[in-house]
């Protein structure tokens, strides 16, 4: 540590002080409960000043930073005690290391925290880290001018954090607007039977359960809860290994072999069946999840059966999706495309209020079926999938072009000089092939087209939008705007749902006594506590809630731990064992179970969106995510 401090980031004795030298109070936090505080091994601070700038805390060597397992009971790993000691002394940045892994805590008092770390052990054999570590915390990052300070380029990063969350989510919804299409396409080759009983608003539901399906399985996968390293599962199961293989084929064999290809839809179903019902066999076995969110008779439509069909005795017709659409579907969720390149997303740390702000923009959307040929029309940021009846445009056009424009800027937002410009231009030969290819070389239509061929916009593939008449389309809904369902960031959940459920989980608090004298209440209570959100959305508040409650749970079990008592996989707090299943020593898995156990028997919601509730829902899934356990609830 000393040689990392003084020799590699260049500190000295005037700027970093242990902690058992600092003169005066040493900065500290507590844990909930009072009884257990964190303090910092190092301040680092400006020369003559006792204004600390960053804290570092130092560990044993080899010890997690990110497990719970500490023997003071304080139910928070080494990163988020820094955190909170942080944010508790208005102090930006914060150091966690074990010598080994060393870790930058970003702490911002009015945003998300977040954080990045090195691994010692590969600075020697890649030097550009090595590199970037001392760039980024040597001691220039400290003292030297404001606009290079790390708090600086910290809050540039910010300014971009919302870019990249609404770039992924416009991925998203991309995506699931292609898959629609493929749906509706698969619909059209059928002659118009496979859907005809489908709802348009059952069919959007559906699409989206689809990603939310993916982004489930990515996260079980990388967090190593289901088979992915098996090379069976890799080979034919893995959703993770999926888009890695499509992409090699279509950089060997080009898009129009994967065109031709419709493989990759059936594995994911196979893998969603196999998530959703187990598998037994002697070289494989993974538990069956259950659990609504895969349910393969929910949305039988996605395997080619008819609505009233069961899985269990009713064979499934994979639909010709395409492979090259599949890619799509998954370099949407795993590949973040930006001004400075892709980026590899991972799902192992994906915090699910992440997952809550990425699809927020999907409910704000719905699936109508169209009476007449419509185009689908480049539109402003404001209006995502702006649309109008063909016959609308040439009605407009026949009254004049100043009309015809200001029907456009009515639909689309988009300045009124620029759409002038596009109806007054030819289209381009590459323009008018993809309008042509989009209607399948119907002359007649074309015709009608060709004017307004310059207003249309393309899909994720560069193919025009033209939706035939009775095709589905994706359009704005009103749901959202009407149930109130917004996103509501970790930050502010955390501070209300603490002060609101600290008085229910303390003995004390309602009796005006001081902090000192409060007690934790018993494991069966905590675990009878209600908590319902009438008006829930994506769960923020109810994730939180499930967090917090599960955290109280695991001390309370210490507690009773402490004078003999044992304690059950099931939570209850015996004086003898008997036959019941103890609970596992691992303080990471007792709060695993503590979230599955306060799920279960305390988080309610309710919300008028379905889509809201079926996201709320796979957001309690992912805190409450188990190896070997069925998802919880309904």
């Amino acid at each position: 540590m000393n040689l990392v401090l003084t020799e590699l980031l260049e500190f000295d004795v005037e700027s970093a002080t242990p902690g058992s030298a600092w003169v005066g109070d040493l900065p500290s936090v507590a844990s909930p409960d009072a009884a257990s505080s964190f303090t910092p091994s190092w301040i680092i601070h400006p020369p003559g000043s006792t204004q600390p700038r960053s804290f570092i805390s130092v560990v044993q060597p080899e010890a997690p930073l990110d497990s719970a397992a500490n023997p003071d009971g304080w139910i928070a790993n080494e990163i988020e005690r820094m955190t909170l000691l942080c944010r508790a002394h208005n102090v930006r940045v914060g150091i966690v290391t074990n010598g080994e892994s060393w870790v930058l805590v970003n702490a911002p008092t009015d945003s998300p925290s977040g954080q990045t770390t090195w691994h010692a052990r590969y600075w020697f054999q890649e030097p550009a880290t090595l590199k970037a570590f001392q760039s980024l915390l040597g001691v220039r990052r400290c003292f030297g001018p404001t606009a290079e300070t790390l708090e600086a380029l910290l809050d540039e990063s910010l300014k971009h954090q919302e870019e990249v969350t609404d770039t992924l989510g416009e991925q998203v919804r991309r995506a699931t607007e292609v898959l629609i299409q493929a749906l509706d396409k698969a619909d059209e080759d059928r002659n118009r039977e496979l859907l005809d009983d489908v709802a348009p608003a059952l069919l959007y539901e559906a699409s989206l359960t689809v990603m939310m399906r993916l982004v489930f399985t990515l996260c079980a996968e990388e967090r190593g809860l289901f088979l992915l390293g098996d090379a069976v599962y890799d080979q034919h199961l893995a959703i993770s290994t999926l888009r890695g293989q499509l992409a090699e084929d279509a950089d060997q064999f080009g898009d129009e072999v994967l065109e031709r290809r419709f493989d990759a839809w059936a594995r994911i179903l196979a893998a969603f069946r196999a998530v959703y019902a187990g598998i037994e066999h002697e070289d494989m076995r993974l538990p069956a999840m259950g659990g609504s969110l895969f349910d393969p008779d929910r949305y039988p439509f996605l395997e080619g059966r008819g609505l009233d069909t069961s899985w269990l005795d009713t064979p499934a017709r994979p639909l010709p999706i395409d492979n090259r659409t599949v890619l799509l579907l998954l370099n949407s969720l795993q590949v973040l495309e930006s001004s400075r390149g892709a980026l590899a997303l991972s799902y192992r740390a994906l915090d699910v209020e992440q997952v809550g702000h990425v699809y927020e923009g999907l409910l704000d959307h719905t699936v109508v079926r169209v009476a007449e040929d419509t185009l689908g029309l480049r539109g402003s940021s404001k209006a995502r999938y702006p649309a109008i009846p063909l016959s609308d445009l040439e009605s407009a056009r026949f009254a004049g072009i100043e009309a015809l424009v200001a029907r456009v800027v009515d639909v689309t937002g988009r300045p009124a000089a620029s759409v002038r410009s596009d109806l007054s231009r030819p289209a381009s030969e590459p323009v008018l092939a993809r309008i042509h290819s989009a209607i399948h070389g119907d002359q007649a239509l074309a015709a009608r087209v060709d004017p307004f061929a310059n207003l249309v916009r393309n899909d994720a593939w560069g193919s025009a939008i033209i939706y035939r008449a009775q095709s589905f389309m994706v359009t704005a809904g009103t749901d959202r705007k009407e149930s109130g369902t917004h996103y509501t960031p970790r930050s502010l959940t955390e501070q209300i749902v603490h002060h609101s459920l600290e008085p229910l989980v303390y003995r004390g608090p309602g009796e005006g006594r001081p902090r000192t004298d409060w007690a934790l209440k018993s494991p069966a209570e905590l675990l009878n506590i209600k908590v319902c959100d009438p008006a829930m959305g994506s769960g923020a508040f109810l994730v939180q809630a499930c967090r917090y409650l599960a955290e109280r749970v695991v001390e309370a079990w210490s507690e009773c731990g402490a004078v003999g008592k044992f304690i059950t996989t099931e939570g209850e707090v015996l004086d003898e064992l008997g036959d019941a299943d103890p609970l596992p020593a691992s303080q990471d898995e007792r709060i695993i179970i503590a979230r599955r156990l306060v799920a279960e028997r305390g988080i309610y919601g309710v919300d008028i969106n379905p889509l809201a509730v079926e996201l709320a829902k796979l957001s309690i899934w992912l805190v409450t995510l188990s190896k070997a356990q069925p998802l919880a609830g309904s």
